[in-house]
Parts: C-alpha cells; sequence; structure tokens
C-alpha cells in the first residue's frame, strides 16, 4: 500500500494546501490542548502525520531554544513543504523526516510528549499509530490525539446531495479501513493502550458563510473522486455534480454547517 494510499486524503497540491490553512484554523484549540498538557523548556516532543506544517510552530515555541522537536510524515513532498515553512520561520529546533513513525529509527521512550491531529481516523489499523506514540514517549510522558467523529457533520436546511455526497466518503474510507466515527472511542482506545489519566474534549464546529471551512464537505470531493470512481459508487460526472450542487447549497448564507465533534484526547504512559 503506497503512502497515498493510507492516508484516506491522498497528496494532492490542493490537498497541502488545504492542510496549511488548517494549521492556522485549528491552531487555537492545539494551544489550549498543549497548555492542559504543559509542555517544559527544553521538552522533546513528536508530531506523528505533520504534514506541510501541522503543530510544529506551536510546538517549537513551547519547547524553547533548548528543546526539540521532530515531525515525521509519509508524504516526501508534504516534508519538502514543512521543512520550506521551517527555513521561512527559521525554526532551528525542529527536524522533519520522512517515513512512517514506526520505521524511521526514532527510540522508543524519549519524548516527553508524543501528539498527532486528525490522521488516526484517516488511515487503516489507528491502534498501531497509538502503540507506537505510547512506545516512543518516556515513562510519565504524554501522548496527545486532536481526532474527529462524522456524527454531527450536517448542514440545515438539509440537502440530499450533501448526504449522498458523505456517504460516499464514509463508503470509501470504511473500504480504506479507516473509520471517521473514531473520535467517540478515542479515550477508551487510548487508555486500551496503555496510557492512565486520560482526559477529553469535544470540540463542535459551527461554519458560518464567510468561513474557509465551510466548505470541506466540497473540498473533499477531488481528494475522493479518483477512488470513488475506481469503486463504482459513481462516475466522475455524478460526483462532480453532487459537488457544485452542495456548493451551491453552501453559497446560500441561511444555509447552516456544523463540523464534528472533533474530539481531543490525551493522558500519561504509566512510570
Amino acid at each position: 500500500m503506497t503512502a497515498a494510499e493510507k492516508y484516506a486524503l491522498g497528496y494532492r497540491r490542493l490537498e497541502q494546501q488545504r492542510l496549511q490553512r488548517q494549521a492556522e484554523e485549528l491552531g487555537p484549540e492545539a494551544e489550549w490542548l498543549f497548555d492542559q498538557i504543559g509542555i517544559a523548556d527544553g521538552a522533546t516532543v513528536l508530531e506523528i502525520g505533520c504534514g506541510p506544517r501541522g503543530c510544529l510552530d506551536l510546538l517549537s515555541a513551547r519547547v524553547g531554544s533548548s528543546g526539540r522537536v521532530v515531525g515525521v510524515e509519509l508524504s516526501q513532498a508534504a516534508v519538502e513543504l514543512a521543512q520550506d515553512f521551517l527555513t521561512k520561520r527559521g525554526l532551528q529546533n525542529v527536524e522533519v523526516l520522512a517515513g512512517d513513525a514506526r520505521a524511521v529509527g526514532l527510540a522508543e521512550g524519549s519524548f516527553d510528549l508524543v501528539t498527532s491531529r486528525l490522521v488516526l481516523v484517516n488511515i487503516p489499523e489507528p491502534d498501531r499509530m497509538i502503540a507506537t506514540a505510547v512506545a516512543l514517549a518516556r515513562p510519565g510522558g504524554a501522548v496527545a490525539f486532536h481526532e474527529i467523529d462524522w456524527v454531527a457533520v450536517m448542514c440545515d436546511p438539509p440537502s440530499q446531495a450533501w448526504t449522498t455526497l458523505t456517504d460516499l466518503y464514509l463508503a470509501v474510507s470504511a473500504k480504506n479501513g479507516n473509520d471517521y466515527f473514531l473520535g467517540r472511542r478515542l479515550a477508551r482506545m487510548l487508555r486500551q493502550g496503555g496510557l492512565v489519566d486520560v482526559r477529553v474534549r469535544p470540540i463542535m464546529h459551527a461554519h458560518p458563510p464567510g468561513d474557509a471551512r465551510r466548505s470541506l464537505i466540497v473540498d473533499f470531493a477531488d481528494n475522493f473522486k479518483d477512488r470513488i470512481v475506481a469503486l463504482d459508487l459513481a462516475t466522475e460526472t455524478e460526483v462532480d455534480e453532487l459537488k457544485h450542487a452542495v456548493a451551491a447549497h453552501l453559497d446560500d448564507p441561511n444555509t447552516a454547517v456544523f463540523i464534528g465533534p472533533y474530539i481531543q484526547a490525551w493522558g500519561r504512559r504509566p512510570e
């Protein structure tokens, strides 16, 4: 299985640009999470699936010049974008490695914090990733995930095109071994993975007109299109028609859009 196949949303250029915007959009929520964990100056932190930016800059500021941040990312193109971002920001205490976190030679028990955002729902076998994160955290260190549960991905007034398109995404994701309803069981997964003192924070997003994340369902159409067609779930023309119908529905300022809940869950590896 290729890197693009492992990650449900793929690695298209427009997806990398969306992820760069997402880092800004979700930044305050990441800051809140890191406040709860308490990242000391000089800490060593790992971000799994950092993409072209992730939380690397936020973590860099918290660990300080004596600390170290490592990002791991499957996509070489995303790694190059991240390295360019780090160079432009002058973040010398951060490095990004290309590959799977389970296979890039990181020492077990060596990180004060291991974190990841919106990766578990998009990969097969998320339990294995949690096991990797726990193993890489030092005894007493923290492990934190920020995920989503699609139970409340919805709009009002209802739209058949919205429902059909999201159903297609879920069908493709299930075929790929992804669980877009993982958020509700994230805390349990962390406890089963060996963490203690597990805490949870749910977050619901409402996206009014003008909010860039209002169009997420439309933005995902091109990411999923090839797989939808390959699985004979719909034709390319049908996907495009659904995309345009949803976009038109979202152009109506009276349409309400809700995405979530996002679930932040974090805990500590026992001493």
